[in-house]
């Protein structure tokens, strides 16, 4: 059995995050213009998720970092929406349970931090990822909220908190 840890963010996850983030986005095929390996932030997640409304978690299978995700305010929208933002896993991390430890830990700290509702973005492709933002109760939308600047991405979902 693997020992899994979901912690805050320190600044020395910077470098593997990014690494993470960029393996999982290649892997899906959603690099370049309207994605978020374009984000200046994944260049350093601690300082990016170090404002009063805003936090990033780091997943640990056997003490290596093997994905993450955050909340932070979304662009545009109303004060009380947050975003789930960057929640990606190495595919040794997936069917152990980290990525609904992750969300359950997103959503208990968007609910601290005061939101009343999430949103999110990803891809027709991400199945399995779509699949656990639905059993957490995210309804599709018709359409993006807000202004992430991922117009690469083409499902959107939102849950109330």
């Amino acid at each position: 059995m693997s020992d899994v840890t979901i912690r805050p963010i320190r600044s020395e996850d910077d470098p593997v995050l990014r690494r993470v983030l960029i393996e999982v986005l290649t892997e899906v095929g959603a690099t370049g213009e309207g994605f978020s390996d374009q984000d200046p932030e994944i260049a350093a997640m601690s300082v990016a998720y170090d404002g009063p409304k805003a936090a990033y978690l780091v997943a640990e299978v056997d003490g290596e970092i093997v994905g993450g995700a955050g909340v932070g305010p979304l662009p545009r929208a109303e004060s009380h929406v947050c975003e789930l933002r960057k929640m990606y896993l190495l595919p040794s991390a997936r069917g152990l349970g980290v990525g609904r430890s992750l969300l359950e830990r997103c959503l208990h700290e968007a609910r601290r931090l005061g939101y009343r509702e999430c949103y999110l973005e990803t891809l027709a492709q991400m199945d399995r990822a779509r699949d656990l933002y639905e059993r957490f109760g995210f309804l599709p939308l018709e359409a993006p909220m807000g202004d992430t600047g991922h117009f690469g991405c083409n499902r959107w979902y939102s849950l109330s908190l």
